[in-house]
């Protein structure tokens, strides 16, 4: 099971990416999980350039979805809405292939944010079929060093919560697979 994890901030020292990468190492075995964390590197969407050839970061965006099962999604609010970054990069998605069947997920870091995530379940709702509301974790890590994060994350009842979400998804993906 290969799943793409993208942080939605583009802080270098982001609690959403430290949770993603702390997540990753204490994934099962049969859940290879890869962090994307470049939304800054994308340049801001524009439909006159989606003609071919796409620009190199957006290119390698895409084709790592392409090569997922699922996506999971981890994102900061910001001004109780969806970062810019995130958004643009759900942008240079919409008139490919690659999201429409893509199973997805949310991650979230915080404690608040639920505007910001209803406004992001919407836009992904809109985006892919396979997006799911009944797949969700929240973790209360917000204003932790990334360091903090991962022995948060690594706390029995953390880790705990996080196999059980990923085995979840990773059941969803499989049933989705299936009836594809």
């Amino acid at each position: 099971m290969k799943i793409l994890a993208i942080s939605g901030s583009a802080r270098i020292n982001s609690t959403n990416t430290a949770m993603l990468r702390a997540v990753r190492s204490i994934a099962p075995a049969s859940i290879d999980i890869s962090v994307f964390d470049r939304l800054g590197e994308l340049p801001v969407f524009s439909p006159d350039l989606e003609s071919l050839p796409l620009p190199r970061t957006v290119r390698d965006f895409i084709d790592a979805i392409a090569k997922s099962d699922g996506l999971i999604i981890a994102s900061p609010e910001y001004v109780r809405s969806i970062p810019g970054g995130l958004k643009n990069a759900i942008d240079w998605l919409v008139s490919g292939e690659e999201i429409i069947s893509k199973p997805i997920a949310l991650l979230h870091a915080s404690h608040r944010g639920d505007d910001m995530l209803a406004s992001l379940r919407t836009v992904l709702a809109t985006v892919s079929d396979r997006f799911t509301t009944d797949i969700f974790l929240r973790l209360h890590l917000m204003k932790m060093e990334p360091a903090d994060v991962s022995r948060a994350v690594e706390t029995p009842e953390n880790r705990w919560k996080v196999q059980a979400y990923l085995q979840a998804f990773a059941s969803f993906c499989v049933a989705e697979r299936e009836t594809a």
